[in-house]
């Protein structure tokens, strides 16, 4: 509710408002029959009734200004918050509260799982330094320690999405049917076991040329493309073409095209082609879809 006025306590209540004071009106002489001059007439208005949206819509006195000013990211943080594109400020600033969601939180990273996953495993990595994660990843990598901080953590995350990976899909995959075969042989040879199924091959680190979100955020997500989240040209070949940076890759040189928001467009709108075998599907998505379902069987079996 808001406040009432400063001099609120000033105004005469109705109540307690004196009495009006009647007109004074020169009385005739009863010695004289000329009529004297009426002086002007008086009369005291009662106070006006007090008009509680009147008083409510009144300016209020401002407060002097004592808090010293903002840093630019904490404006911008307090701009986009609330907003879709700023949702993974609330992430890095209170991890707590999204138990479901936080994977790892580290002195500089929050590991998260994406709330719309674009294949099998899609996690994101946020920094949590306010003085990089409001920049384009492009210029925030150019720092050095920044970006070996990143390596070494994208690394970290990338071996446990490998981990879940294998435990979704392990069971379906002719190498690790092998190594496993072998692992509960009666009397294993742990010298001769198979290699299994190295998953971490089909884990892929990386960030967006033109993220959508307002904070830096790295993916590591498998190469698989198998999400009803994915659901038109650009959520694919977002990652299935140029646009998808890999993290291995930064800094990139002044001159890379991968820069160029020109060349980037044109990524989003490329043909559509499979990750797996290569075939063209052009602009078809619905038949890139159908597609897509018989390569994950297939590639979750090898």
């Amino acid at each position: 509710m808001a406040e009432l006025p400063q001099d609120a306590d000033k105004l005469i209540e109705p109540g307690s408002a004196p009495p009006a004071t009647s007109a004074v009106i020169a009385a005739e002489s009863p010695a004289s029959s000329t009529t004297l001059p009426s002086s002007p007439t008086k009369v005291t208005k009662p106070p006006a009734k007090r008009n509680a949206f009147t008083e409510l819509m009144a300016a209020k006195p401002q407060a002097p200004i004592s808090q010293a000013p903002q840093s630019m990211a904490s404006k911008a943080s307090q701009v986009i918050r609330g907003v879709w594109r700023g949702a993974l400020i609330e992430y890095i600033d209170h991890p707590e509260r999204f138990p479901g969601q936080v994977l790892r939180v580290t002195p500089n990273t929050v590991l998260i799982k994406d709330a719309f996953p674009k294949a099998t495993i899609h996690l994101l990595l946020l920094p949590r330094s306010p003085a990089h994660y409001f920049q384009h990843p492009h210029d925030a990598f150019r720092d050095p320690s920044f970006l070996a901080m990143m390596r070494i953590e994208a690394a970290s995350a990338a071996e446990l999405a490998a981990a879940e990976l294998a435990r979704q899909l392990g069971s379906f995959s002719a190498t690790n049917r092998a190594r496993d075969a072998a692992m509960n042989h009666p009397d294993p040879d742990e010298q001769r076991f198979p290699p299994g199924r190295d998953y971490a091959a089909d884990i892929r680190v990386g960030t967006h040329a033109h993220p959508s979100m307002a904070h830096l955020h790295v993916h590591i997500i498998s190469r698989d493309s198998h999400s009803d989240r994915v659901k038109h040209k650009k959520h694919y070949n977002s990652f299935n073409t140029p646009f998808f940076v890999p993290l291995a890759d930064q800094p990139l040189a002044e001159d890379d095209r991968r820069r160029q928001t020109g060349f980037q467009n044109g990524n989003l709108a490329a043909e559509l082609v499979c990750w797996r075998c290569g075939k063209g599907f052009g602009a078809k998505f619905a038949e890139l879809k159908r597609h897509l379902e018989d390569e994950f069987v297939a590639w979750r079996a090898e």
